[in-house]
């Protein structure tokens, strides 16, 4: 029942940190566009240095995110799934990531972004990145690959509060 819970409420969080940036301003995700409507908005001089992929600034955001994730992420398992141990606080981070992930790729991505009009970026309007489902698949199993430092950083935590 905890795992549920936890879901519903990591489900309903998710969806508010994306859905509701991108409906403000498209842009302030834009990094997580796929490539062609990416690339069409630097061209068009709409994303900022801040704001590239290889950027300092981004690449800071990213790794504070990651160990930020695993810290809270670590506190939870620990004291709400009752994890006692490394394996058991990077496993159970390491599942609810994945389950996280798999919603933003399916739900938020394939269901909502390749079918919703307001996230188009001015100017890209009628891109095929739009519509790319294979793009958001493919980025569910690169995400994957980017909870291991989180679940990693969960487990350490877990560890140190035995």
């Amino acid at each position: 029942m905890v795992w549920l819970i936890e879901l519903i409420v990591l489900f309903g969080l998710f969806t508010l940190m994306v859905v509701l940036p991108i409906l403000r301003n498209p842009l302030s995700m834009v990094h997580d566009y796929p490539p062609d409507i990416y690339h069409k908005a630097m061209e068009l001089g709409l994303v900022k240095p801040s704001q590239t992929r290889g950027s300092r600034t981004f690449l800071v955001k990213r790794t504070v995110a990651v160990a930020l994730i695993g810290v809270i992420f670590g506190l939870l398992v620990r004291y709400a799934n009752g994890a006692d141990d490394f394996l058991a606080g990077a496993g159970y981070t390491y599942l609810l990531w994945t389950a996280a992930n798999w919603y933003d790729a399916l739900v938020i991505d394939c269901l909502w972004f390749c079918r919703s009009r307001r996230v188009v970026i001015p100017g890209t309007e009628g891109m095929a990145g739009y519509k790319d489902y294979w793009f958001h698949i493919k980025g569910a199993f690169k995400g994957m690959l980017l909870g291991v430092p989180s679940a990693l950083v969960a487990g350490l935590m877990v560890a140190l509060l035995r």
